[in-house]
């Protein structure tokens, strides 16, 4: 006796087909943030967990007072402004000392593991440093004509900008208050941080720091210099913006992520997620909502 195949009905298969995409992983019923406080959010980043790429969580999140946060191990920074176009993101150092404050700091640094970097228009300078602060490193030994040891010294400071530099921080009144020498000042290089992109002011033997990403078209004021620290980032190791989230952002979605290997998930209002994009279930209510056309 031959046996009847069986096809599901064309309801039955629908109510399937909604059943399966009500059961994709969803973020604790969160919605993803599109701006915390005044600044947009767009993939890599998100308001949170699940929100985002999650190698960019926890280093960059939007706390209960909507203000964005990077965080190292040595500290945690307001994002002032992020330029998604060059791929840069700009914080600010509560501890920092500029034109208009200065203050002890213990240093700023990178984790090593995480994917940012600092960006070439950051520009540190290292204040009230100890004549035997490691950024002089000995060069070797060498005997003069009398048979005397003698030791030279060369600057890991940048000499060629730094002095300017440095003569124009100096000349900022709470600088000019604490009376202390300008041959502690150093413009350092964040090449020279190390792998580990540290700058460990009290291993350095300097007493505080002050950064910037721009002269702002005024090099002599260092009223009106940005002060911050620029640092890049990149979406992989070919940098390239996934298309995938590229269609989530244009649905009206955000670009999130779920389960222990972090699987792609478009987040869609109000909270329901998707693999692909919003526009399949933006349009329907309840159950049929899912579905690309009404149930009969």
């Amino acid at each position: 006796m031959d046996q009847e195949l069986f096809f599901p009905s064309p309801h039955a298969l629908l109510i399937i087909l909604a059943s399966s995409f009500l059961l994709l992983p969803s973020i604790s019923s969160q919605v993803c943030q599109k701006t915390c406080g005044d600044i947009p959010l767009r993939y890599p980043f998100g308001s949170g967990s699940g929100c985002g790429d999650s190698r960019f969580h926890p280093s960059i999140t939007c706390n209960d007072h909507q203000q964005l946060i990077f965080t190292t191990h040595t500290g945690c920074y307001p994002i002032s402004n992020i330029d998604y176009t060059n791929q840069v993101l700009y914080i600010s150092d509560p501890t920092m000392s500029t034109c208009a404050c200065n203050q002890p700091s213990k240093g700023f640094g990178l984790d090593w593991d995480a994917p940012f970097t600092f960006h070439g228009d950051t520009i540190f300078a290292l204040l009230d440093c100890s004549s035997s602060s490691p950024v002089y490193s000995p060069t070797g030994m060498f005997n003069d004509r009398n048979n005397n040891n003698n030791s030279s010294r060369v600057s890991l400071c940048d000499s060629s900008r730094g002095m300017p530099i440095c003569g124009f921080l100096y000349g900022c009144k709470p600088i000019v208050s604490l009376n202390i020498p300008i041959s502690g000042c150093c413009v350092y290089t964040p090449v020279n941080f190390g792998p580990s992109f540290e700058m460990d002011l009290e291993k350095l033997k300097c007493g505080s720091y002050s950064g910037f990403y721009s002269f702002n078209g005024r090099e002599t004021d260092a009223e009106s210099w940005k002060y911050g620290i620029a640092i890049k980032y990149k979406f992989a190791i070919d940098n390239v913006y996934p298309s995938w989230c590229s269609s989530c952002e244009q649905s009206g979605g955000v670009c999130g992520y779920s389960g222990p290997v972090g699987s792609f998930i478009c987040n869609c209002p109000p909270g329901f997620n998707t693999t692909t994009n919003c526009f399949f279930g933006a349009s329907f209510n309840g159950v049929s909502k899912f579905l690309p056309f009404q149930l009969p």
